[in-house]
């Protein structure tokens, strides 16, 4: 049977630099234009920001136990942006969490990478092994765990009940999911050749991710499923 691969949501669609941008942009510029002496810069997951605080302090959202942002809209499928500007602005009241007792997001995690509430050892964590980790094999300790994962992994917010409850399709055309990037297989994305991988990653977040780490992420699952 056809084995497929697993790739995080975020990266179905456009790349949310890419779309972000556009939209930062537009009210940077009208912000600007509101007087000669307005500063702006916006930022999209692109400069030393800690945008997660200072969207709780904005009152979008939550810090859930899983290190994610969660919304009472949308769950933490959500895309974060921010301009700063010496525009004075009423502040807005920090959002309060909602997380409970709830350790779903912790039991699930297969490497065991939320050490406790709040706390994410990247070193343990799969997304960040099969996106950031330019080693030529990944650690054992990940690469028994990643049931299919290539790109990201989403089980600590698959498992949300914030997101079961709440999560929306987006509305945003440029997010809709390129369906190369939801259903490739283990098989063609292990034999990815270069100029196959600069094809189809073209405005994409999944560029990160070099054709050496993506043919590395997907023999890891093949290796796995045939017990080597």
């Amino acid at each position: 049977c056809t084995e497929y691969a697993k790739i995080s949501r975020y990266s179905w669609g456009r790349d949310y630099h890419k779309v972000m941008h556009k939209k930062l942009k537009a009210l940077t510029r009208w912000l600007q234009e509101q007087g000669e002496d307005i500063q702006a810069r916006y930022y999209a997951d692109t400069g030393p920001v800690q945008d997660k605080v200072w969207a709780q302090q904005a009152g979008i959202g939550w810090i859930a136990k899983n290190g994610n942002l969660i919304t009472r809209e949308y769950g933490s499928w959500v895309f974060l942006g921010e301009v700063l500007t010496n525009l004075s602005l009423t502040a807005d009241v920090a959002h309060t969490e909602h997380c409970g007792t709830c350790t779903r997001c912790l039991d699930a995690c297969p490497t065991g990478a939320i050490t406790k509430p709040f706390v994410v050892d990247s070193n343990r964590c799969i997304a960040y092994h099969t996106i950031e980790n330019r080693a030529e094999q990944l650690p054992h300790s990940i690469k028994t765990h990643l049931a299919g994962w290539v790109a990201g992994c989403d089980i600590c917010q698959d498992v949300c009940p914030w997101n079961q409850r709440f999560a929306q399709e987006t509305d945003v055309t440029e997010f809709q999911p390129y369906p190369q990037n939801v259903t490739p297989t283990l098989t063609e994305l292990a034999e990815i050749s270069d100029e196959e991988w600069d094809q189809r990653f073209r405005a994409s977040a999944l560029r990160r991710i070099k054709p050496e780490m993506w043919r590395r992420n997907a023999k890891a699952n093949i290796d796995n499923k045939s017990g080597k």
